[in-house]
């Protein structure tokens, strides 16, 4: 597949001053802001921790519809029910496909988001189903995969499009993107744990880009799912993200509104499921420091896989990376599960991380950077570090120049597992 653009302007960074001064002022609308409550539309409930959703009308399965798409062997193209828009009944399209199984045995589930520019993947699907679980990948923008990248033929029953919904701000909650995208994946959820060859209890959701984004509230809003690994996708977007400029464009208290409303930060705390992390060190759309404030604000377990300029896309870029699969496994196949960091520190320049391993751990490496900056325009340099194996601890003395630095734990299956990264200063 190609890669995903995710649909935003790539335009000059912003005077850093300036965008300091602007950020400030988001922060200030919001803190501003948070005590009071946004008026509702349709009966949508907002408060100031974001918008709610009929959870107890999203758990039920959709009603489905045939959809002619053209298909692999094993998988199944269909229509379900969306949530209304602008007072009128919407259709999502999806793909979903059951793996082999033996008689009477239910299989374990994925719930797969696509990202920017893109729409529901067969290939997605027939991935994990290869793997023996079920797995659905809805579009989420009221498209139809009949079209190239970014450029998918729209149904005539689709919702709003994507991405983002910036320009949505002013309709009503209800009508808005990311409102009706969570709502696609809660129903596609429910629908996928509704086929009787599925365990309904054994269902993860990833995402990525964009639907990393939408991974990490969803993941505060559907706690029947076991985990989630939002791929890239992160909270804090009005820091110093790629979005910038459009928020610049909307104006200040536009720009706040919409943060208030549908950026990850506002779920990530509601959040208890087991959350993997997986996303490169200089992506463009979802800087480091973001990344590490939003796992921060999660509550249930956080597991981080960091590696060097990870490229960003779709295909194997943000799919196939191997930890995805170990954490699934693990937590719906009593497989080996990744390694765990159970503490970090540093003592002047030298630093030091003790974990847990199930899988061995066959070496460690330092990464850091002498640079500071824009995250995404940093060079980032690997060095080996010092296992202890009998005492679970990794050391590494740290390079003077050193700005950043974060070490990476490979165990026998060339599996990743990240610290948390430090700056120092």
């Amino acid at each position: 597949m190609e890669l995903d653009t995710d649909k935003i302007e790539r335009r000059q960074p912003m005077n850093r001053r300036k965008v300091l001064i602007f950020a400030l002022g988001l922060i200030l609308s919001q803190i501003a802001s948070a005590g009071a409550q946004e008026p509702s539309h349709a009966d949508v409930p907002v408060t100031n921790r974001g918008p709610r959703w009929d959870m107890k009308a999203l758990d039920a399965a959709p009603k489905t519809y045939p959809a002619d798409a053209p298909v692999a062997e094993g998988v199944t193209s269909v229509f379900y029910e969306g949530m209304p828009w602008r007072g009128k009944p919407t259709r999502v399209f999806a793909y979903y496909g059951l793996p082999k199984t033996e008689p009477g045995a239910k299989a374990p589930g994925m719930v797969l988001i696509h990202g920017g520019g893109g729409t529901a993947f067969d290939a997605w699907v027939r991935l994990w189903t290869s793997r023996g679980y079920a797995a659905i990948a809805m579009d989420t923008c009221g498209c139809v995969p009949i079209g190239s990248y970014g450029k998918w033929q729209r149904h005539d029953t689709g919702g709003p499009a994507g991405w983002g919904g910036f320009d949505q701000v002013d309709e009503p909650v209800e009508d808005h993107w990311t409102y009706h995208a969570i709502a696609d994946v809660v129903l596609a959820h429910s629908l996928l744990r509704s086929l009787p060859e599925v365990d309904a209890d054994r269902i993860g959701v990833t995402g990525i880009s964009w639907g990393g984004y939408l991974t990490c509230i969803v993941s505060g809003v559907d706690p029947r799912f076991r985990f989630a690994v939002p791929v890239y996708g992160c909270g804090f977007l009005g820091d110093n993200s790629t979005w910038l400029p459009r928020f610049e464009k909307m104006g200040q208290e536009k720009a706040a509104l919409w943060l208030s409303r549908w950026d990850p930060s506002v779920r990530l705390g509601e959040s208890t499921m087991p959350m993997l992390w997986v996303t490169g060190t200089n992506d463009f759309a979802y800087p480091m420091d973001s990344l590490q404030k939003s796992y921060g604000l999660a509550r249930g377990p956080q597991t981080l896989c960091l590696r060097i300029r990870m490229p960003h896309g779709h295909g194997g870029a943000g799919e196939n990376p191997p930890e995805i699969l170990a954490f699934a496994d693990s937590h719906l196949r009593d497989g080996v599960p990744l390694a765990c960091i159970t503490g970090q520190g540093r003592d002047g320049r030298q630093a030091w991380a003790t974990f847990e391993a199930k899988s061995p751990i066959q070496r460690a490496e330092l990464n850091y950077t002498r640079q500071t900056g824009r995250w995404q325009e940093r060079t980032w340099e690997t060095a080996p570090a010092q296992l202890d194996l009998a005492g679970g601890k990794v050391t590494v003395r740290l390079p003077e120049e050193a700005k950043v630095y974060y070490m990476n734990l490979i165990d026998q299956r060339n599996l990743i597992v990240s610290t948390a990264h430090v700056e120092i200063p």
